[in-house]
């Protein structure tokens, strides 16, 4: 794990976000993205969980920028600063992505995704092939068909994204209220059962990632709610780029087996993070990855 003093500054110092339009079947909507690290290193395109923010890349500004890495951490549609966008799929996901690039004067990039980015960057890959290196999925969700259980939480919101998606909002508007007021380690504890072993610094910046996503709008999580949920059409049987899986031994949010058989599926390099769960992978996970993209691999 990345020594948590060398984060602290990265904080305080994190750039300041960028705002691209994106025309979307004859509505103007926005996106919003933060341009951590090295503004001249190697370009990776970091998807935030579900839910998440463009603030969940603060986590390895410093990290990024001593490997001389680029790190474009976009809010999905409906999250953050984003506009919502009710329809999308997650075939869609290139459509919100490209104009971050081309703002970013980006051309070709590796692509990171946590837990719900997961699927958006293989999406963004399995339609836009050509200007993805590679993928690396951290705590990666993974498609109805291959998973054999699932958080009673979860099922529980994609069953109210399907079926009462007011009362979710209304749900996500009260957890948000909370957690502007709680201790981070209140929104800590969603991804990992260790959250007093947390740093301060790194909680902060899980519990502002969180309170970011709803800032503006729920749609984004009661999308994505419902899009997880259904058939994974998009997925080809290969992709054209290499993909990697790292994924914690001990994830309660996405176990690992379930994890593990969608690799395989995919023929994707499998990396088990031992005695780490859903965020300690992240933790752990994403440095390895930034290393990986810093030496050309």
């Amino acid at each position: 794990m990345e020594q948590t003093s060398e984060r602290r500054d990265a904080y305080a110092s994190s750039p300041t976000s960028r705002t691209v339009s994106v025309a979307v079947d004859g509505a103007e909507r926005t996106v919003s993205y933060a341009d951590y690290g090295d503004p001249a290193g190697v370009p990776v395109l970091f998807f935030h969980g579900t839910p998440g923010s463009r603030l969940l890349g603060r986590l390895f500004h410093d990290s990024a920028r001593r490997r001389g890495v680029r790190l474009l951490a976009p809010d999905r549609p409906g999250y953050g600063r984003s506009s919502p966008w009710p329809s999308r799929t997650l075939a869609d996901t290139g459509r919100f992505v490209e104009p971050v690039l081309s703002d970013a004067d980006v051309d070709r990039v590796g692509v990171v995704g946590f837990s719900g980015g997961g699927p958006h960057a293989l999406a963004f890959a399995a339609t836009h092939g050509r200007r993805v290196r590679r993928v690396d999925v951290v705590s990666g969700a993974v498609p109805p068909s291959v998973t054999a259980s699932k958080p009673p939480a979860l099922r529980l919101f994609e069953s109210l994204a399907n079926t009462a998606p007011a009362l979710l909002r209304a749900t996500l508007r009260l957890q948000r209220w909370v957690a502007t007021r709680a201790p981070p380690s209140l929104v800590v504890s969603q991804y990992t059962d260790e959250s007093d072993g947390v740093d301060d610094a790194d909680a902060d910046a899980v519990r502002r990632d969180f309170v970011e996503a709803f800032g503006r709008s729920r749609r984004g999580f009661v999308t994505e709610m419902r899009l997880l949920g259904d058939r994974w059409e998009w997925l080809p049987a290969s992709l054209d780029v290499p993909v990697t899986f790292w994924h914690g031994t001990r994830d309660a949010n996405v176990p690992a087996a379930d994890a593990r058989r969608f690799a395989d599926r995919l023929s994707a390099r499998w990396n088990a993070l031992d005695g780490a769960d859903h965020l300690y992978a992240l933790l752990r996970g994403v440095p390895a990855v930034l290393d990986d993209r810093a030496a050309g691999r």
